[in-house]
């Protein structure tokens, strides 16, 4: 593969897939397709070599625009997403359109233009909660909010595409992923900036034992590779962290590694149709060669490093929309 279309290429997972193409192979050339909707932001890409990395501004749900900056690519990988469920739950028509109507038209485009690959990044939130044990890639989907309803009706669509026309998709299903340039919606960068800030971790009361695998971005963008170098189209493949947290214990290690005290706790009611548990078994993709690599304490530690040595990167963030939907998210409702 010489040319990847990466959609969604200006937000935290996707862009953090660009770095990691452009370090891995000094041949390939990136074409950065991202709408910039609140969460994408350009300075996630600003060392991006401009030789290697083209950025065309657009939306997924487009199909025009999404065959024009397709051509000539080899591939795709599909990023681009509405992907909290906080603010699905909130509305959720933008996460319809986006991850379903969106979907449709990339494997449109891919049909048309005979795209040799292309992968559909997905979420371990499609399975819903498992008490115990883990899932399995072919176990039964069971979505318990508009965001991962909307997620597993877009690999249904793509899956539909595969059977019907051939096209060769492929779809991950990664665990909570974390690490450097992550909005700070997500639970990690939120509490990390807020106790920076001396401000309050909100918690929400009833899910402080919920439980979550925790993956490290870049570990998550080496098993999204392999899969897309090395799995089978119409495959599904799990990645997790096999780092297994619950709630109070991430925040206990963000109090610890910024210097702050269990005063910061915040608690606030319940999110709906909060999942326990998620858990994923990833050996289907451990015996394409991959490997989680980075242990949950160091990650931690690196993240929080690097927030509080960015703070040019997530204080004009913290400022206009995400103000408001702070508060309208958590103090009004705390």
């Amino acid at each position: 593969m010489k040319r990847i279309m990466v959609t969604g290429g200006a937000g935290f997972i996707g862009s953090a897939f660009i770095r990691y193409q452009l370090r891995r192979d000094p041949g390939i050339h990136i074409v950065n397709f991202d709408k910039l909707t609140y969460a994408g932001n350009l300075d996630n890409v600003k060392d991006a070599d401009p030789a290697r990395h083209t950025f065309i501004r657009g939306d997924i749900a487009d199909l025009d625009a999404v065959l024009a900056a397709m051509e000539g690519c080899d591939a795709v990988v599909n990023f681009a997403a509405e992907s909290h469920v906080d603010r699905s739950i909130m509305g959720a028509t933008e996460f319809l359109r986006t991850n379903v109507d969106g979907v449709y038209c990339i494997v449109e485009a891919a049909r048309r233009l005979k795209t040799e690959r292309v992968l559909l990044v997905s979420t371990d939130e499609v399975y819903g909660s498992i008490d115990t044990g883990a899932f399995l890639e072919s176990d039964r989907l069971n979505p318990r909010n508009p965001y991962s309803a909307a997620k597993a009706g877009g690999e249904l669509v793509g899956r539909s595409f595969f059977e019907t026309f051939g096209v060769p998709v492929i779809v991950t299903r990664g665990s909570n992923t974390y690490g450097p340039y992550q909005y700070p919606e997500k639970v990690l960068p939120l509490f990390l900036t807020n106790a920076i800030d001396g401000e309050g971790l909100p918690i929400y009361r009833g899910g402080e034992h919920n439980v979550r695998d925790w993956l490290f971005v870049d570990d998550h963008c080496a098993g999204i590779d392999t899969a897309l170098r090395r799995g089978t189209p119409g495959e599904i493949y799990n990645i997790a962290g096999e780092n297994e947290r619950e709630l109070i214990t991430l925040t206990r290690k963000v109090l610890e590694l910024t210097g702050r005290d269990e005063s910061l706790i915040q608690p606030v009611p319940d999110r709906p149709g909060h999942d326990k548990r998620y858990a994923i078994d990833c050996g289907k993709l451990k015996a394409l060669g991959w490997q989680p690599a980075m242990d949950w304490e160091e990650g931690m530690a690196l993240t929080a490093r690097w927030y509080r040595e960015n703070e040019w990167w997530w204080r004009k963030i913290k400022t206009g929309e995400f103000r408001a939907y702070y508060e309208r998210q958590y103090r009004q409702r705390g």
